[in-house]
C-alpha cells in the first residue's frame, strides 16, 4: 500500500531554518521514498511500511540531534497523488 504523508517541524531553537534544512536533507536519504519539499511542509510518498520506518527514525534522529521539537503531520494511507 502506498502511502502519503504531509509533514511540518517545529524546532524549538533560534536556528530553526538550519534545522528544518538538515531534516529535509536528511530526508532525501530514504532513497524508496518520494520526498518534495515545499515552502511550508514535506510530502513523502511511498511504500507505507517504508514511510512510517522514515518517520520513526527521522524524529529520533531530530530528538538526539536537536532536542525538542513539534511534528505536525497529515498521513493519507492508500493514496499517491497522480
Amino acid at each position: 500500500m502506498v502511502t502519503t504523508v504531509e509533514i511540518s517541524m517545529y524546532p524549538f531553537v533560534e536556528n530553526f531554518r538550519d534545522l528544518i534544512k538538515e531534516f529535509i536533507d536528511k530526508l532525501h536519504e530514504y532513497n524508496k521514498l518520494q520526498v518534495n519539499a515545499g515552502p511550508t511542509s514535506t510530502v513523502l510518498i511511498g511504500a507505507h511500511d517504508e514511510v512510517m520506518t522514515c518517520l520513526t527514525e527521522m524524529m529520533r534522529w531530530s530528538h538526539e540531534r536537536h532536542g525538542q521539537s513539534v511534528f505536525v503531520t497529515k498521513i493519507l494511507p492508500g493514496y499517491a497523488p497522480t
